[in-house]
């Protein structure tokens, strides 16, 4: 006949299983609990981050003010600021990469985002340009960075311009964007004078969701900007 008692795993003499099964039981046992357990968050959770003072200004004072000068029946025709582009260009950066990577360290330090490295979208022969070739740096502000690196740049960097006597009005381009020119980057505080290698400028446009100067050029008014000929707004 058959024999059809099971075939039971080999034991050693104390009928205890074998080692190197016993050993991946603990080993795969010592695995779970380590995976599970999170590593805990050291000290107290960091505080949100204030609202912009310009920001509380916009939604307390300035957005009324444009409604009723400009007659808005919709709040959502109401001006406002969408976003501020700062470009830096660099001839140079063909011959001299160093100079790129010290703007753009720069820029990322005013702005306080990291910037992009723009690249010539085309071959220039009489530039001696290739396409591709990095040229420049840029970044873009929104949100909260936007509205804070405006209060820099109205209470603190212009003030420090040299024989300063307000920005021009007439720099519109017809839909509503403010575009200036600073010739020197020093006039930002975040700057160091005895690290600057090359002194440059930068493009600064401010894009608003105006469409028309008129109303654009009522809403960095308000906003605080010292345009040329005109005593700046205060802003609380």
């Amino acid at each position: 006949m058959a024999d059809t008692k099971e075939k039971q795993p080999k034991t050693d003499g104390g009928g205890k299983e074998p080692k190197g099964k016993e050993q991946k039981g603990k080993k795969q046992q010592k695995k779970g609990p380590e995976a599970a357990a999170a590593p805990e968050p050291q000290g107290p959770p960091p505080e949100p981050a204030p609202r912009p003072r310009l920001l509380d200004h916009y939604e307390q004072r300035v957005r009324a003010k444009l409604q009723q000068q400009f007659g808005f029946a919709n709040l959502h025709e109401i001006p406002k600021l969408k976003k501020i582009v700062l470009n830096v260009g660099m001839g140079s950066a063909t011959k001299n990469p160093k100079g790129l990577e010290t703007a753009v360290a720069e820029l990322g330090a005013i702005a306080g985002q990291r910037p992009v490295v723009t690249r010539a979208k085309k071959a220039i022969a009489n530039f001696n340009l290739r396409e591709g070739v990095a040229i420049g740096c840029a970044v873009t502000l929104r949100a909260a960075r936007m509205y804070e690196f405006l209060d820099r740049f109205i209470t603190i960097a212009v003030p420090r311009m040299r024989d300063f006597r307000g920005l021009p009005t007439k720099s519109f381009d017809g839909r509503g964007n403010y575009t200036i020119g600073i010739k020197e980057q020093m006039i930002f505080p975040e700057i160091d004078y005895d690290k600057v290698e090359q002194i440059h400028g930068m493009d600064i446009t401010f894009v608003t969701t105006a469409g028309r100067d008129d109303a654009a050029l009522a809403l960095l008014r308000e906003m605080g900007m010292p345009f040329r000929g005109e005593s700046p707004v205060a802003v609380a």
